[in-house]
C-alpha cells in the first residue's frame, strides 16, 4: 500500500516546486487556448442528487476510451465481470441522456469504441428523478459539442502494453455551418487480453469439492463508426438524426484444469480446452425532433429509434476426463446465433409554472424488444444436454412520468416525481416446450429535499424507489459448458428485485461533503451454483435464482473537492463505509455466511494543468475497492491506481501522453459466494496494467461550448 502512494507524493511536490516555477516566470502571452486543458470548473462537483466528473479539464482522456474513464470515476467500480455499480450498486448508462440498450460485457465492448477525447462529464446521478428509466443510479455520459465554423476534427493512435500487446485508432470529425452540424467518428481497435482465475467449489453434501484452475486469451478487432446530423430549423426548432454501428470479430482460447474430492479422497480430474470465435453487430438509429423556447424555457424532445443487435458464436470443447477406475475424451461445440431487436419512442415536455419559479416535466416512453437465441451442439453430446433449441423472448414496457420542482422562501428546494412502468412480457423455448407469460405495473416515487442555511452550509434528502428487473439471457435455461470449466443456464422463474433508498447529504463550505445512504429490499437475484448430472459427471451448475428476505444497507461517505495554485492543482478524496445487514435474507435461505458485512472503500484522483508553464498535465488516481455483491463477501480488498502525463505542442495541436495502470499491484478478484448447497472461493488475476502511449494530432478549431442543456435541465439536475 505505501509503495503505490510514492508516486501521489512525488506529482504532489513536483506540483508545488512547479507553482514556484510559476511564480517567478512569466509566461508568454500566446494563443493556445484551443488546445490547453483549462480547469474552468472543478474537476469533480457534488450536488444534490449527482456527482459531476468534469474529465474535460483531466489529463486522463488522452489515448483511453469511455470505458477506462469510467474506471477512473468517483464513487463508480467495475467488477471481474464487467458490471457497472455505483457505491457498490448497480446502475442504468445513460450517452446524452439517452438510455443505451447494452448491459454486461456487450455495454463494455460498446464503450470502448467511444473515444475519451469526446467526453465532456459523466453524472454519477445517485438519485434520479423520474424522467430516467432506473433501475438504481443513473450514469450519463455527456459527450462534448463542437459547433464553430468550418472542419476539425483528431486522429489519435494508442499502443498498449499489458501481458499482450494491444492497439487502438481513431478519427474524430465535425463540420458546422450556418445551421447545420454533421460529427462523425470512426475506430478501430485490436485488443488482447490474458485471465487467470481458479475456483474452488466446496459442497456440504459428501464434503465434495471441486478446484478448477483456468487460463483464458481473448483477442477482439472492432471497427465501429457513429454519425450525428443535426438541423436547426429556426430558433426554436431542431432536428437530427444518430446512427451508429460497431462489430467486434473475436477468438479466444482457454485450458481449465480441475480436480475432485469427496470426504478428502480422489474422485477425478480433468482438463478442457477450449477455442471460439464470435462476431458481434450493432446498428442504432435515433430520429429526435426538438423544441426549445428560449425566452419562455419550455422544451419538447421528441425520440424515436431502432436498435439491432447480433452475436454469433461457435465454441469447440475437448475434455480429458480420468477417474480413479477409467480415463475417456469427449468433445463438445456450441453454436449460438442471437438476434436482439429493440423499438422505441420516446417524447419529454418542461416548462416553468408561474412566477413562482416552478417548473413542470412530463413525458413517457413506449418500447419493444424482440430477442431470438438459437443454440446447438455438435460434436459428442452428453447425455442430459439438449442438442437443439431457440429461446424467445418479448416484451413491451409502456411509462409515465411526472416532475414538479419549486424553491420555497430561497432556501428551500423541492423536487417531488412519480413514475409508472408497466411491463408485458412472455418468453418460450421452442424444443423442450417450456414457457412463461407474465405482466405488472409499478409505482416509482421520488422526493428530493435541500435547505440552504447559508453561502456555507446546505442539508438535502432524497428518496427513490427503484425496481431491477432480470436481463432477457438470464431467462434463457439452454445450459451450456463455460470455460471455467462449469456449465451455466438461465432461470426463467426469475423476478424483479424492488428496492427504496434514502439519500441524505451535508454541504459544507462548497467543499466538503458528508453523506449517508440507508436501503433496503425485501427479496432479489443473485448467482447460484448447484449441482447436476452431465453425462457419468456431476458439475457444478451456476444459474441466477431468487433469493428471498429483507436486507438492509447502510453507507456513510465523506468527499472533498480542493483548488490551489490558481486552479492549476486539483484534488479530490472520498472515504466511504458500507454495513450490510443480511441476517434475515440468509436464515431465510438457508445460507452459512457470515450475517453483517462491514467494510471501507476510497478513492482519490489528482491532476495538476499546464506544470512549468510547459503545457504538460499530470493525473494520478487510486481506488481501494471491495466487491460485496448480495451473497459474496471479498475476502481482501483490491487497489487500483493509473498515473499518466500529457506533453500538449501548440503550434503543431500535437498531444502525447504516457500512462501508467497498476504497475506497483496487479488488479485481482478474491470472493466467497454462500449458497443453500455450500460455497464457492474464486479468484482472478485482471489484465488491466501495464503502460500506454498515445498521440493525438488535432487541426481546425478546437473550442468547445458547454452542453446544449436548457436552465431548466441544470436546475433539474439540483446544485
Amino acid at each position: 500500500m505505501k509503495i503505490i502512494f510514492v508516486p501521489i507524493a512525488l506529482i504532489i511536490s513536483t506540483a508545488a516546486f512547479a507553482q514556484t516555477q510559476n511564480d517567478t516566470i512569466k509566461p508568454k502571452e500566446k494563443e493556445i487556448e484551443a488546445v490547453t486543458l483549462v480547469a474552468r470548473k472543478p474537476t469533480v462537483e457534488s450536488k444534490v442528487d449527482r456527482t459531476v466528473f468534469n474529465v474535460s479539464n483531466s489529463s486522463i482522456l488522452a489515448g483511453n476510451t469511455t470505458w477506462d474513464v469510467l474506471r477512473m470515476t468517483p464513487l463508480l467500480s467495475i467488477d471481474n465481470n464487467d458490471a457497472i455499480k455505483a457505491e457498490g450498486e448497480s446502475v442504468t448508462v445513460y450517452i446524452n441522456d439517452r438510455k443505451t440498450v447494452f448491459t454486461g460485457k456487450e455495454l463494455k465492448e460498446y464503450l470502448k469504441t467511444i473515444p475519451a477525447d469526446n467526453l465532456m462529464k459523466i453524472e454519477v446521478i445517485t438519485s434520479p428523478s423520474s424522467r430516467y428509466e432506473a433501475t438504481g443510479s443513473v450514469i450519463n455520459i455527456v459527450l462534448k459539442k463542437r459547433d464553430d465554423e468550418g472542419l476539425k476534427g483528431s486522429v489519435t493512435f494508442n499502443n498498449r502494453q499489458n501481458t499482450k500487446n494491444s492497439q487502438y485508432t481513431n478519427l474524430n470529425l465535425n463540420y458546422h455551418k450556418k445551421n447545420f452540424t454533421q460529427t462523425l467518428i470512426g475506430s478501430y481497435s485490436d485488443n488482447t487480453n490474458v485471465q487467470r482465475s481458479s475456483s474452488l467449489y466446496t459442497w456440504y453434501q459428501d464434503n465434495e469439492t471441486n478446484n478448477i484452475d483456468n487460463y483464458l486469451i481473448s483477442r477482439s478487432k472492432s471497427p465501429s463508426l457513429s454519425s450525428t446530423s443535426e438541423f436547426e430549423l429556426n430558433s426554436k426548432n431542431t432536428v437530427g438524426v444518430i446512427l451508429e454501428y460497431y462489430q467486434s470479430n473475436s477468438t479466444s482460447n482457454s485450458e481449465a484444469s480441475r480436480l475432485d474430492y469427496i470426504n478428502n479422497v480422489f474422485k477425478s480430474s480433468s482438463e478442457q480446452n477450449q477455442n471460439s470465435t464470435g462476431l458481434n453487430r450493432n446498428l442504432g438509429t435515433n430520429f429526435f425532433y426538438k423544441w426549445y423556447d428560449k425566452e419562455k424555457n419550455k422544451i419538447l424532445d421528441v425520440n424515436l429509434g431502432t436498435n439491432y443487435y447480433g452475436q454469433s458464436e461457435d465454441s469447440y470443447f475437448v475434455n480429458n476426463i480420468t477417474s480413479s477406475t477409467d480415463s475417456e475424451t469427449k468433445d463438445l461445440g456450441i453454436l449460438s446465433d442471437n438476434e436482439n431487436r429493440n423499438y422505441f419512442i420516446k417524447v419529454d415536455y418542461t416548462q416553468p409554472l408561474g412566477k413562482s419559479g416552478a417548473t413542470f416535466e412530463v413525458g413517457g416512453k413506449m418500447s419493444f424488444n424482440n430477442n431470438v437465441v438459437p443454440n446447438n451442439l455438435y460434436g459428442e453430446i452428453l447425455p442430459g444436454l439438449s442438442a437443439h433449441d431457440i429461446f424467445h423472448y418479448e416484451d413491451n414496457i409502456n411509462s409515465l412520468y411526472a416532475n414538479y420542482s419549486r424553491t420555497f422562501f430561497k432556501k428551500l428546494e423541492t423536487r417531488v416525481g412519480l413514475r409508472y412502468e408497466y411491463i408485458d412480457y412472455k418468453m418460450r423455448q421452442d424444443v423442450a416446450g417450456a414457457s412463461r407469460k407474465d405482466s405488472y405495473g409499478t409505482f416509482l416515487p421520488n422526493l428530493l429535499l435541500k435547505y440552504t442555511f447559508s453561502d456555507k452550509y446546505d442539508l438535502s434528502l432524497t428518496y427513490n424507489k427503484n425496481i431491477w428487473r432480470p436481463w432477457y439471457a438470464e431467462f434463457n435455461p439452454f445450459m451450456t459448458p463455460n470455460t471455467d470449466g462449469i456449465y451455466t443456464r438461465g432461470n426463467m422463474d426469475l423476478e424483479p428485485n424492488p428496492s427504496h433508498r434514502v439519500y441524505m447529504k451535508l454541504g459544507i463550505l462548497k467543499k466538503y461533503f458528508l453523506s449517508a445512504r440507508y436501503s433496503f429490499t425485501d427479496q432479489d437475484y443473485w448467482t447460484d451454483y448447484l449441482k447436476g448430472e452431465v453425462g457419468n459427471e456431476t458439475v457444478p451448475i451456476s444459474q441466477e435464482s431468487n433469493f428471498k428476505g429483507k436486507v438492509h444497507k447502510y453507507y456513510l461517505y465523506a468527499n472533498t473537492n480542493q483548488t490551489f495554485f490558481k486552479n492549476k492543482f486539483t484534488v479530490n478524496v472520498g472515504l466511504g463505509w458500507y454495513y450490510i445487514d443480511n441476517s434475515d435474507f440468509n436464515k431465510q435461505n438457508g445460507l452459512e455466511n457470515n450475517f453483517y458485512i462491514s467494510y471501507l472503500s476510497a478513492s482519490t484522483n489528482l491532476s495538476y494543468n499546464n506544470l512549468f508553464n510547459k503545457n504538460i498535465n499530470i493525473s494520478a488516481w487510486v481506488e481501494v475497492s471491495n466487491q460485496n455483491n448480495g451473497n459474496s463477501t471479498t475476502n481482501k480488498p483490491n487497489i487500483f491506481h493509473n498515473i499518466s502525463a500529457t506533453k500538449i505542442f501548440p503550434k503543431t495541436q500535437m498531444e502525447v501522453s504516457l500512462q501508467l495502470m497498476n504497475i506497483f499491484q496487479r488488479p485481482n478478484y478474491d470472493a466467497t459466494s454462500y449458497v443453500q448447497g455450500g460455497y464457492v472461493r474464486s479468484t482472478s488475476k485482471w489484465d488491466w496494467y501495464g503502460a500506454s502511449i498515445s498521440f493525438v494530432k488535432r487541426f481546425g478549431n478546437q473550442k468547445v461550448k458547454e452542453n446544449t442543456k436548457t436552465d431548466v435541465e441544470k436546475s433539474g439536475g439540483g446544485k
